[in-house]
């Protein structure tokens, strides 16, 4: 539905400022589907994803692809960033022809429109949905598997490729994971207006579409109490997962998260449940 002509106080997301942390490329698909449903994004991306300093070990996978049964993309940066120095090197995707491809929810498209194929898409876009699927192959066991993913620096790397090798190799497979970009924290410093707009109670909603942007956002706030007062909403249950972790108090947890309009959505609903309940217990009164 294209909410574009509502006047924007009929809209859900009415007035309320929206902190989008997701890394820029991101960021404004986020913020699109904010705005749509009458939202106010104010960006502040704690991490970023760029390219590699050193590309030895992608080249050698490249130079070897035809050994992989399967290449299993978790992000669609890392789609991106393969495809990119394909390009780079001159190998047309020609290569990938006998190679299986899967990307998870909308990240199919981005594959598609490199390539020309996607074998599998996970009913549960979560890397847990790929293995699901894979389980149910047969033969999966004798199958090689690469698996392009980020080169994490400056923060803990997320536990969701850790797991996702780890239940690979225990349906047998053999795994080889491979760094195709980077993805780093981003210095507090640039962001002392969105902060302090934070800490003065301006923005409503926190929303965090992966745990790296949790935890990049944990070095910039000085305490709980910096954010004590905004509504936390997680794109998914597997970032919601590590953020009560890390100690957040999960609020919002979209249950489409296959594409980012599924979390817009899922803010939006939350406020509207909350504002039928307030007028249903001005009803009651």
């Amino acid at each position: 539905m294209n909410n574009l002509l509502t006047p924007s106080n009929k809209l859900p997301l009415y007035g309320k400022r929206i902190l989008v942390t997701a890394p820029r490329n991101y960021a404004y698909r986020l913020s699109e589907e904010i705005i749509k449903q009458g939202g106010l994004p104010v960006l502040m991306p704690t991490i970023e994803t760029c390219y590699l300093s050193n590309y030895t070990k992608l080249d050698n996978a490249l130079e070897r692809i035809s050994e992989f049964d399967w290449i299993i993309f978790t992000s669609r940066n890392g789609i991106i960033a393969f495809f990119q120095r394909m390009n780079d090197l001159d190998i047309p995707v020609s290569v990938l022809k006998n190679c299986h491809l899967s990307a998870l929810g909308k990240d199919a498209e981005s594959l598609l429109s490199f390539c020309g194929k996607v074998d599998l898409i996970p009913t549960e876009s979560s890397p847990a949905g790929i293995v699901a699927e894979l389980a149910k192959l047969p033969a999966i066991h004798q199958k090689k598997v690469l698996i392009p993913t980020p080169k994490v620096i400056g923060l803990l790397e997320p536990d969701v490729v850790p797991n996702l090798i780890t239940d690979l190799q225990k349906l047998g497979i053999e795994v080889t994971r491979v760094s195709s970009y980077i993805t780093q924290g981003l210095d507090k410093n640039i962001y002392s207006i969105e902060l302090n707009l934070m800490r003065q109670g301006m923005i409503d909603i926190i929303a965090f579409s992966s745990t790296a942007e949790v935890e990049s956002f944990l070095t910039m706030v000085n305490s709980q109490s910096d954010y004590e007062d905004c509504i936390i909403a997680c794109f998914g249950p597997y970032t919601t997962a590590n953020a009560q972790k890390l100690g957040m108090n999960v609020s919002i947890v979209s249950r489409d998260y296959s594409s980012f309009e599924g979390f817009a959505e899922a803010i939006a609903e939350f406020f509207t449940l909350s504002s039928s309940s307030h007028s249903a217990l001005g009803d009651v009164g």
